[in-house]
């Protein structure tokens, strides 16, 4: 069953951390067989109220793969990176069984 990373990066403070964390995330991430699905790109709100302001999508194939990831101390020294340039949202969310 595989699991998804949802942030929306809702405000960068810092975009030179910003683009530093950039620069080194993507290899960590497929490290623990994680998959950008969507980085930015255009957003179109068609019902509600929520207006993305950044959003990226990572697939994972496992809720474990994608909680060892977030939690592993691989990943711990650019979360806090991550943490100092933006303000975010961030939620996992568990995917359908494969069929």
């Amino acid at each position: 069953m595989s699991a998804f990373f949802f942030f929306d990066n809702v405000e960068i403070h810092d975009p030179d951390k910003l683009a530093e964390y950039a620069e080194n995330v993507a290899p960590i991430v497929a490290r623990y067989g994680g998959k950008y699905r969507i980085v930015g790109g255009k957003t179109e709100v068609l019902e509600g109220q929520w207006k993305p302001t950044y959003p990226v999508l990572i697939e994972f194939e496992s809720l474990e793969q994608a909680e060892a990831w977030y939690r592993s101390d691989d990943y711990e020294p650019l979360k806090r990176l991550r943490r100092s340039a933006v303000t975010n949202t961030g939620v996992l969310i568990e995917g359908l069984v494969d069929q």
